[in-house]
């Protein structure tokens, strides 16, 4: 209970101790000066025996009751300056500026401001617009308005200069003085620079004209250089233009050119195929009649001389057998003449000798027969293919002619071939009496005329289509080979 009891008053004096440390403890803060007087003390830089302390940025024990605490800002402040002057040469101007100042931060300048103004911190400006303005209207007394014009940073230096002094005294620094406007009621600044003004004007207005010469300049430069440009525009359009009509030209005319290139090619082409169907009409014939024909009369040809070589051949066998014949035969005879000659000594020579004659003249005459016939059979197989070749010739200089003999050592069989469609015939009507049996006998007979005249007809076109050197035609085929005669052989044996 007692021990409880002595808690308590503990932590009640405890409680106590705290709040009375927190009225009793203040703090300064960093724009602001705490002056505790009541009590002496003794602070540097300051008189000793002032009887108040000055506090910056820290904390203080205060006897409540005993010391009293006030507060004096260092914050800016700020006074504006409406000032009516007149200057040296008597002219008024009217000074508009700003001052802008604050307490100072050492401890004299804030005891100074502490003393003069810690019950009056409102009315500071004011007091300073005062000391200023009077300072101001007696540098401005001391000036021209032309070196205030020129110089105005002379003015804001004398100013400042001036009241330094009292703003000491009074605890106060000016931070900034700005002097904005000076202004004349008069108009002796605006005449002062009329001058300058008219100066400019005319400097502007040479200029200006200048600026104006030399845009003409430059625009009639322009100008030029455009209708350079243009002409040269228009020289490159017109050659462009000529170019075009040139090719618009060409590009007309080759519609016609392509169209005569094509004809002229089509007619190339045609002449072509016109010269490779004559070459193929050409091995065509060469094929179908001339190779054919050359073929044939190459087979009569070896025919001929095959039958030739075999007359030959039979001639030379039997002119051989004949002198077998004749050599056997002599051997025989000798053979009887030598047995003869056994027999008959005394008629032997002789015999022997006529034997032997006779046997030598028969084979001689056999000899001479063979070769007889051979140079007979020769000479024939000659004479047919000399005919041949004649009659080849013949044919192609005189076709008409040829083909006439032709016909004419063949008539009989003609006419017989013509009579014949009235073999058949059992009973036959004639009209009009003899002289229609002798009409109806006269067509049958000239049957073979027609054959001739047509013979003839086609022996013309080939003329007039031209006969080629080899005896073909280029138009129309081959002209038929010649009607040949066989020769019928007689045998001659």
């Amino acid at each position: 209970m007692i021990v409880g009891v002595v808690a308590g008053v503990a932590v009640a004096a405890a409680l106590v101790l705290i709040g009375l440390f927190k009225m009793m403890w203040r703090v300064a803060e960093p724009n602001e000066a705490l002056i505790i007087s009541g009590s002496k003390h003794k602070t540097e830089g300051l008189e000793a025996g002032m009887g108040f302390r000055i506090v910056t940025g820290r904390g203080t024990l205060v006897l409540p009751g005993v010391q009293a605490v006030r507060k004096l800002s260092l914050d800016l402040n700020e006074t504006e300056l409406h000032v009516d002057c007149v200057t040296h040469q008597g002219i008024p101007l009217k000074v508009r500026g700003v001052v802008i100042f604050k307490v100072g931060d050492d401890f004299v300048s804030i005891a100074n401001a502490g003393r003069r103004f810690l019950d009056q911190q409102k009315l500071m400006s004011e007091r300073v617009h005062n000391v200023f303005a009077g300072h101001l209207r007696s540098i401005v007394g001391g000036l021209t308005v032309e070196d205030m014009i020129r110089d105005r940073e002379k003015l804001t230096g004398q100013t400042r200069a001036a009241c330094g002094t009292e703003m000491e005294k009074l605890g106060l620094i000016v931070d900034s003085l700005q002097i904005h406007e000076i202004e004349d009621p008069t108009g002796y600044i605006q005449n002062l620079a009329m001058p300058h003004a008219a100066a400019v004007q005319r400097d502007a207005r040479i200029a200006q004209a200048e600026a104006n010469r030399l845009a003409t300049e430059a625009e009639q430069q322009s100008y030029a250089r455009m209708a350079e440009a243009t002409r040269d525009s228009e020289i490159l359009q017109a050659g462009y233009q000529a170019e075009r009509d040139k090719a618009g030209a060409k590009s007309r005319q080759a519609g016609p050119l392509a169209d005569a290139a094509a004809r002229q090619e089509v007619v190339v082409q045609e002449t072509r195929v016109a010269e490779l169907e004559a070459q193929r009409r050409e091995q065509q014939l060469q094929a179908d009649v001339r190779k054919p024909a050359d073929a044939q009369a190459y087979e009569k040809r070896t025919m001929a001389e095959a039958e030739r070589d075999a007359r030959i051949s039979a001639a030379q066998a039997k002119a051989q057998e004949t002198e077998l014949a004749a050599a056997a035969e002599a051997t025989r005879v000798k053979t009887a003449a030598g047995a003869e000659a056994e027999a008959t000594r005394a008629r032997g020579t002789a015999m022997a000798a006529a034997t032997r004659a006779t046997g030598e003249a028969e084979a001689a005459a056999a000899q001479a027969r063979g070769l007889a016939e051979a140079e007979a059979a020769k000479a024939k197989g000659l004479a047919e293919a000399d005919a041949i070749k004649a009659r080849a010739a013949a044919l192609a200089e005189n076709q008409e002619a040829v083909v006439a003999q032709q016909l004419a050592e063949n008539w009989p069989e003609i006419v017989r071939a013509g009579a014949s469609a009235f073999g058949s015939v059992d009973n036959m009507v004639v009209l009009n009496g003899a002289d229609g049996m002798a009409d109806m006998l006269t067509k049958a007979l000239t049957m073979g005329g027609t054959g001739l005249g047509l013979a003839r007809q086609l022996l013309a076109s080939m003329n007039q289509n031209g006969p080629a050197a080899n005896g073909t035609s280029p138009r129309n085929g081959v002209v038929p080979p010649p009607l040949q005669k066989v020769p019928v052989e007689q045998d001659g044996g």
